[in-house]
């Protein structure tokens, strides 16, 4: 669980859990919410027009960040998202009051309205982006071998997973990586193995479910 006094930005979708994390310091996921939009689209009368303006409103969401991610202006991309923050309020606002026409996404709406800054976070923070898609690729590896391998029989062998699979994440993001113990001289990465197997090596053990060479030194 992820303490209320965590420094950083957390990149989420709207799970319960991370509702005791300050809005101002989260970034609400786009893509889950353009699901949402669009299961409403899929409503009746009020509710369909409710979810076809919110996707009409995440779509042009999206195509300012994809042109932000070109130039790089984020004045730009501020100035683009202005009026979208602006319908996107009114639409809520207009969806959260109380009333028969509105019961069957009130409820949605006024989440949105609870969270607003979490929505907006990567608008202002330099290397937030508006979804989770990054996160949720680096938990398949993990998800993908937990179903494979039922698990472990040991404390010790789960710690010794989860390092491993942080570590493998941790090459594919950032290229090879040398990990050093405290107190010993860095080194320099060693170069990626041409086999078509990468492993975690320690002495002459080698484990085969690594995409890149990680090398621990002693």
């Amino acid at each position: 669980m992820i303490g209320s006094d965590y420094s950083g930005i957390v990149c989420s979708d709207r799970w319960w859990a991370y509702d005791h994390l300050d809005p101002d310091s989260r970034q609400a996921c786009w893509e889950h919410l353009k699901r949402d939009f669009r299961r409403h689209s899929e409503g009746l009368t009020e509710q369909q027009t409710f979810g076809e303006a919110g996707l009409a409103l995440t779509d042009r969401l999206f195509k300012a960040w994809r042109a932000f991610d070109a130039h790089h202006n984020r004045r730009r991309l501020q100035r683009e998202l202005k009026p979208i923050q602006t319908d996107l309020r009114r639409l809520l606002e207009r969806a959260a009051r109380k009333s028969q026409r509105t019961r069957l996404h009130r409820r949605f709406a006024h989440n949105l309205l609870k969270i607003w800054p979490a929505l907006w976070t990567f608008v202002e923070a330099e290397g937030v982006e508006p979804t989770n898609n990054a996160a949720e690729r680096s938990l398949r590896g993990p998800v993908i071998h937990r179903k494979l391998s039922h698990g472990t029989r040991s404390h010790d062998g789960e710690r010794l997973i989860e390092r491993t699979l942080s570590a493998s994440v941790t090459c594919r993001l950032q290229g090879p990586l040398a990990v050093r113990l405290p107190g010993r001289p860095a080194h320099q990465p060693r170069q990626r193995s041409a086999a078509p197997h990468a492993y975690l090596s320690k002495g002459t053990e080698r484990l085969p479910f690594l995409r890149r060479k990680v090398v621990l030194r002693p």
